[in-house]
């Protein structure tokens, strides 16, 4: 972190200090909130923390949010590395719920769920990619802003699923439109059932094995992006096209390769959703997890190892917050999602508000020339 005159702090200055100072400058101000409403906010943060870390079946709630933050987190950290602001992880994991979706219907029951399984996840990002495929492509062919065809490919997926859940895919004989429910060999295991054999006991949560693929897919991308050649391409890419232009790397390819893996793993919110909880085809299981990873990939300063860490803050936020307002009547779902703002307005619009006080603490000058 340096200033424009050449003043430098630490790395971990900007990595850890800065957002946690944000971070507790939000809670400040969301304990004022608290307070205004006639609430002790000293006793609702601890409300909050015990109601999403305090007992077993919370913390498996908190890590089943941070399950689907994580996904669509590294969906927008992945873009933006490659000088993209991909806004359309809502749509990208509702046609990745689609794909899943599909797979499950037609082989489930018919063919091994060994088999089942994984062409069910390989076909939740094949249509999360093909959807994010295509803003992708008219941004490095025709100049379409990628912020406003992402937002358009958002309400377009919305009207097709709505389409095909009441027109094609509803159950007969019922009117909620959902899908017949997914045959179990297809269901992704609870992580409390595969536990129980061993010996280890854990409360009852929607907790599933998405987890694990949340966890490899962060490792993966960390990989991708620091390690490999198409990953330094990329980086090269979002720094600077021209330099990368004349390194002999074609941004365009790199634009819409960046789009199809940021849409592969927001399609990966389909599997923890539909084949971890909810076990058919239905609408509005996205639940706005693709516009909150925008919050995530942010303060997580679109790191694996952070995003992951701002998947755990805003999936306890999630847990903690319906247990809040459970508790506290006032505080309602409402003043909930005003805390989640707060955060995510320090953490990235006023990001750089204690920017200047910390380079004052941690100023370093640079050896001058002689």
């Amino acid at each position: 972190m340096a200033d424009s005159r050449g003043n430098e702090a630490p790395a971990w200055v900007d990595l850890a200090l800065l957002p946690a100072i944000n971070l507790a400058a939000a809670f400040v101000v969301a304990g004022l909130v608290i307070a205004i409403l006639g609430e002790n906010p000293f006793k609702a943060m601890a409300l909050l923390v015990y109601g999403s870390l305090g007992y077993g079946e919370a913390i498996g709630f908190t890590l089943y949010y941070a399950t689907n933050f994580v996904f669509t987190g590294l969906a927008v950290a992945v873009a933006f590395h490659a000088g993209l602001f991909n806004i359309g992880g809502e749509g990208q994991a509702y046609l990745g719920g689609l794909g899943a979706g599909l797979v499950c219907l037609a082989l489930g029951g018919a063919v091994p769920g060994l088999l089942v399984v994984p062409l069910a996840i390989l076909a939740a990002m094949l249509f999360g990619a093909a959807w994010a495929y295509v803003p992708g492509w008219l941004q490095a062919r025709r100049g379409s802003h990628i912020v406003i065809t992402t937002i358009m490919f958002n309400f377009i997926a919305a009207s097709l699923m709505t389409y095909l859940m009441v027109n094609i895919f509803i159950k007969p004989g019922q009117q909620s439109p959902e899908s017949r429910e997914f045959d179990a060999s297809t269901w992704m295991p609870f992580v409390h059932e595969i536990l129980a054999p061993l010996g280890i006991q854990l409360a009852k949560s929607p907790l599933n094995l998405s987890l694990l693929l949340a966890i490899l897919a962060a490792v993966g991308l960390w990989v991708l992006l620091w390690r490999t050649r198409w990953g330094y391409a990329l980086r090269v890419v979002g720094f600077n096209e021209t330099a990368a232009v004349y390194g002999g790397i074609a941004p365009a390819r790199v634009v819409v390769a960046a789009m199809a893996l940021s849409g592969a793993l927001a399609g990966l919110v389909g599997v923890n959703e539909l084949m971890g909880v909810q076990h058919r085809l239905m609408l509005n299981f996205t639940g706005g997890y693709g516009y909150v990873g925008i919050a995530v990939a942010l303060m997580g300063r679109n790191h694996p190892v952070g995003i992951c860490l701002a998947a755990l803050l805003f999936g306890a936020l999630y847990q903690g917050g319906a247990e809040l307002s459970f508790d506290m009547p006032r505080l309602t779902k409402e003043v909930v999602v005003v805390i989640q703002g707060l955060i995510i307005l320090f953490c990235g619009a006023f990001e750089g508000l204690f920017r200047p006080r910390l380079l004052a603490l941690f100023r370093r000058r640079a050896p001058v020339a002689a």
